[in-house]
Formats: structure tokens, C-alpha cells, sequence
């Protein structure tokens, strides 16, 4: 049985489709489960608890196998993952895949990147078994600029003509499962990336190519991204991180591009270019 955190996430829904279809019991660790009982198979588990609280961690580890650790980006990340490795340790249960990210650092301009590598460090010195996925930036956060896309045609962005290793989250949850399941990912820190490396010019076209609907990216400061991030809803910390994540990708901090997913989950990753014909009609508003 393998419990999955963060189950109703991007990653974690895709994780726990991958898991179903290898035949693998799952159980997802959720906040309120009658809201989400139609977002699951019928054979996946439903637990109700709550990372703020210890004892529901607890008691969602009984009798299983393994647990993906995924937390939201809050300011409660820190002692959320303090409090899913203290149970881990107590219950026994092994291995943990934590899903990171890109870049993950002490000194890391992003606080999340420094909350990352904090967990990080608490799973290496643990003596769990665990295994750390960082992951580039998903290919899904193109949904994130569909209201600039259908109202301006135009993806505004920091990151200039930086290019990133945009991933599928299907990708992601492939080798995550793969970890989970499969011997031989223990102590292993994976970067996982697509297959190529693109600007959000680049992206623009793509987008434009599979949609027929003329898109284009306009660079703006840090500053005004941040402020209209604030301004959508962010919470000030979060605002200033992701302006800084891509004022990172112009200075070509998001390039990487590693065969994780070919290695470790036996699979082609999923070019930009298959993602915007499966998915390019929704994020421009055709669908």
C-alpha cells in the first residue's frame, strides 16, 4: 500500500492514476474525503487527515509500503514535512519519495527552494529509505496563463529569452511510481526534466502552432510580475518567489535537461509540442 500525500495535486492525481494502473493498492491522504471521493478510481483508499495534525499521518500509515511526501507551498511546508518524516520514522515505513525542486539550496534565492533542500537534508540524515525528485517546471503552469492568453493573446513572463526544461507532471508521477516500486532508487536524488529545454517564446509558438490562435510572450520586470501575482491572489512570500524563479530562468538557471525519465521510468517524456495538441485548446479557451 503506498500512501500518497498531496493526492489531489497535479502530481499527486497523475501519481495515483500511474500507481492504479501498475495494480498497486493505494491509499490518498486527503482533507475532506467526500468532496473528493469522483476524483479517484474506485480502488484507491480515500484517508482522511491533515498534515496540521500528527496523529491523522499516523494513523494513515498503517500497513503501508511506502509514501510519496508532497506538502503545498505554504509557510506550514517546514513543519508539515517535519511532522509526515517524524511518523515515517516512527511507523517504520519505507521508502519516501519527496518530491523537490529545480535548484533546491541553502542558499537558493527562492524560499521554497530553501525549504526544499531543508527537507531534503532531514531525509538524508533520517536513515529512511528515500529517494528526492526535483522537478523542472511543469509544462500543466502553462493553464496558469490562459487569462493574459485569451484576453491579450500573450503569455507575460520575467524570464526574457531564458529557456527551462519544461516537464509533463505525468512524467513526474511515472518515475515517482518507478521509485516507489522498484528497487534500486535508494539515496538517489533525480533532476526531472522533458526532453528539451524552451523559451516561453518558444512555448508562445508552440502554442500558437497547435491552437491556430496567434499567441506571443512579452517580457516584463520582476517587479510588475510580482506585483500583479500579489494582485490575483498571492500571498506576497509566494509573489516574490515565482518572480524570482523566472528572473532565474533569464539567467539561464532553468536549462537543464537530464534522461531521468527515460532511465528511471522506461518511457519517452512527453515533448511541449504533444502536450500543446492534447492540451493547447483548453489553455488558450477553446475548449
Amino acid at each position: 500500500m503506498i500512501l500518497v500525500t498531496g493526492a489531489t495535486g497535479r502530481v499527486g492525481t497523475e501519481l495515483v492514476r500511474e500507481l492504479v494502473a501498475r495494480g498497486e493498492p493505494v491509499r490518498a491522504f486527503v482533507r475532506d474525503a467526500a468532496a473528493v471521493r469522483s476524483h479517484f478510481d474506485p480502488r484507491v483508499e480515500i484517508f482522511e487527515g491533515d498534515l496540521d495534525r500528527p496523529e491523522t499521518i499516523a494513523a494513515a500509515l498503517e500497513g503501508a509500503d511506502g509514501v510519496f511526501l508532497l506538502t503545498p507551498s505554504s509557510e506550514a511546508q517546514p513543519a508539515q514535512e517535519r511532522a509526515v518524516l517524524e511518523a515515517v520514522e516512527w511507523a517504520g515505513v519505507e521508502p519516501i519519495v519527496k518530491l523537490s525542486v529545480l535548484g533546491a539550496d541553502d542558499a537558493s534565492p527562492l524560499q521554497l527552494g530553501r525549504w526544499h533542500r531543508a527537507g531534503e537534508r532531514a531525509l538524508e540524515e533520517s536513515g529512511v529509505e528515500y529517494t528526492i525528485l526535483r522537478a523542472s517546471s511543469f509544462m500543466q503552469n502553462l493553464y496558469g496563463m490562459s487569462g493574459s492568453i485569451a484576453s491579450d493573446g500573450a503569455i507575460y513572463t520575467a524570464a526574457q529569452g531564458g529557456k527551462v526544461g519544461m516537464v509533463d507532471v505525468r512524467d513526474i508521477a511515472a518515475v515517482a511510481a518507478a521509485a516507489l516500486t522498484e528497487e534500486g532508487h535508494e539515496g538517489q536524488t533525480y533532476v526531472v526534466t522533458g526532453p528539451e529545454a524552451v523559451s516561453y517564446g518558444e512555448a508562445a509558438a508552440v502554442l500558437s502552432r497547435a491552437t491556430g490562435k496567434r499567441i506571443e510572450h512579452v517580457s516584463v520586470p520582476r517587479e510588475q510580475l510580482a506585483a500583479s501575482l500579489q494582485q490575483a491572489g498571492l500571498p506576497e512570500w509566494y509573489a516574490e518567489d515565482m518572480a524570482a524563479l523566472q528572473e532565474g530562468f533569464a539567467a539561464g538557471r532553468g536549462e537543464t535537461v537530464t534522461d531521468v525519465v527515460r532511465d528511471v521510468a522506461k518511457r519517452e517524456p512527453r515533448t511541449l509540442e504533444a502536450f500543446a495538441q492534447e492540451h493547447g485548446a483548453a489553455i488558450v479557451g477553446q475548449a
